[in-house]
């Protein structure tokens, strides 16, 4: 294990200094607003640092991601539509997991778009606008290419953030 990276994820401050509650707040309507115009659901996390026992496998922020796409249960939605927006403090880490309905209609390129935006507003300790950036941006495309169903599943996933 890198020992800075060790350093930096036990020593990073809790997530709700960047994420205060009027911030997930803005973010759970954001998902809610925007999940009115699309088939997707989208779960937005936002984690301080690794869990130890990930730190010193040595997984990265993408094998979190995988991980918790799969423990949030975001791969099950009726039409495979489900998107997650991770963010890693320690790392300033943002990885994008669409399930496979998702990511059949849309470049595998597109996320990577999303995730710039965020990261710049991320670069100027703007977290906020970061966040609602992504997720504007994925209601967007998943509104552009998965519109919404006559009849269709509902609401599946909690719009309320997840802070680890």
């Amino acid at each position: 294990m890198d020992v800075m990276r060790g350093v930096r994820h036990l020593l990073h401050a809790p997530a709700n200094r960047r994420f205060p509650p009027e911030t997930m707040a803005a973010i759970q309507q954001a998902i809610a607003d925007g999940e009115r115009h699309h088939d997707g659901e989208i779960c937005f996390v936002v984690e301080a640092r690794l869990p130890l026992r990930s730190l010193l496998a040595g997984h990265l922020a993408r094998a979190r991601a995988e991980d918790l796409f799969a423990q949030l249960r975001v791969w099950d939605t009726a039409r495979k539509t489900g998107v997650l927006l991770y963010v890693l403090l320690a790392e300033r880490a943002i990885e994008i997991v669409a399930d496979r309905g998702a990511a059949a209609h849309l470049p595998a390129n597109t996320w990577d778009v999303v995730a710039e935006a965020m990261r710049k507003h991320f670069r100027q300790d703007d977290w906020r606008g970061g966040a609602l950036e992504g997720i504007k941006a994925v209601n967007a495309l998943l509104a552009r290419h998965l519109p919404p169903v006559a009849g269709g599943p509902g609401n599946e996933l909690p719009d309320q953030p997840i802070v680890l």
